[in-house]
């Protein structure tokens, strides 16, 4: 079991800055892929970020997210970071953190998304002058 706590949102201008925390609590928390998706309204869900687990965990993002959005993990503290630069109002949307033992999180397809163990409560990114 893993519990997924969010926080760090708020209302940013554009060109701004963003630093959104994911805490996991939970047995062998840092064996788990750990992401970032986003859902806007009236849209889908788009993942942003996700990190792998264990040793030798990676990174990866989808090309829409490339060069502005960078995702970190603390192991030692069971956080995970997303830090998100040149923000634009097409980024506003509720923003979760998310948890599964499979890798398949970072399908950006969305293909998997339905079957993630554990999601957090979100939390609003509002992209606005």
């Amino acid at each position: 079991q893993v519990q997924l706590v969010e926080s760090g949102g708020g209302l940013v201008q554009p060109g701004g800055s963003l630093r959104l925390s994911c805490t996991a609590s939970g047995s062998d928390a840092n064996v788990y892929t750990i992401g970032w998706i986003r859902q806007a309204p009236g849209k889908g869900r788009e993942g942003v970020s996700c990190y792998t687990g264990g040793f030798g965990g990676a990174a990866y993002y989808p090309d829409s997210v490339k060069g502005r959005f960078t995702i970190s993990r603390d192991n030692a503290k069971n956080i995970v970071y997303l830090q998100m630069n040149s923000l634009v109002p097409e980024d506003t949307a509720v923003y979760y953190c998310a948890a599964d033992i499979s890798p398949r999180l970072c399908d950006y397809s969305g293909s998997y998304y339905a079957y993630i163990s554990y999601w957090g409560q979100g939390t609003q990114v509002t992209v606005s002058s």
